[in-house]
């Protein structure tokens, strides 16, 4: 099974999952990481995204090595602080902020835990990231929350939504995020390093089956 696919054929967005809640999205000659905490080469990042602080999603060595001069960073405040060293420029968002840098649309919306203390409410954020047309939804660590109900009008083309539990949404409750959320294509993301395992990702796609979403489990 591989570890990568394209929205839209060989030359479209490219969405390569690296692990845990680590992606990178190429489009054209730009690179996105996404929580790089787990690399697989060292492509320089034209853009980075980090969700929260947690060690496992705001790696500052990891961020540093894929970082050149003109790289930008977008995170909260807690993980900017982590970066000060870094040689990227970092910007700070808020829940529910807007940006564009360099034709990349990035929306923020919030990501948190209910009923667990992991991920309190007001300190993570999700990324809605359009590319080429695309949009790309991270949910970031975060339970099934009610400011999902949103995003069905938004059309995401992809949503890469966490399956792992104790920390975030389990197989269960991340199959109803995406009946709600109604993405095209949905990948299973935090699971198998950590905590979860494939059979999460698979109890996340049966759970999917027949509702018209596609369900991509990469390896």
């Amino acid at each position: 099974m591989a570890d990568n696919f394209s929205i839209n054929g060989v030359n479209g967005v490219n969405i390569q999952w690296l692990g845990h809640a680590s992606f990178k999205i190429k489009a054209g000659d730009k690179a996105v990481y996404i929580d790089p905490y787990v690399l697989k080469d060292a492509e320089k990042a034209d853009l980075v995204l980090v969700t929260h602080d947690h060690y496992d999603h705001c790696d500052a060595g990891k961020i540093e090595k894929i970082s050149k001069e003109d790289t930008i960073i977008i995170t909260t405040k807690q993980c900017a602080d982590k970066l000060s060293g870094c040689k990227a420029s970092t910007e700070t968002m808020e829940q529910n902020e807007e940006k564009t840098i360099d034709g990349i649309k990035i929306k923020t919306i919030p990501s948190y835990n209910i009923g667990k203390d992991f991920h309190p409410k007001g300190r993570g954020i999700g990324f809605i990231i359009e590319i080429d047309g695309k949009k790309i939804y991270h949910a970031g660590d975060t339970d099934k929350i009610p400011e999902m109900n949103s995003l069905a009008a938004v059309g995401i083309d992809v949503a890469l939504l966490p399956v792992g539990g104790t920390y975030t949404m389990d197989a269960r409750e991340a199959a109803e995020a995406a009946k709600i959320i109604k993405p095209k294509i949905a990948v299973p993301m935090h699971w198998g390093m950590i905590v979860g395992s494939k059979k999460d990702a698979e109890a996340f796609a049966e759970l999917l089956k027949g509702t018209g979403i596609i369900v991509k489990i990469l390896d």
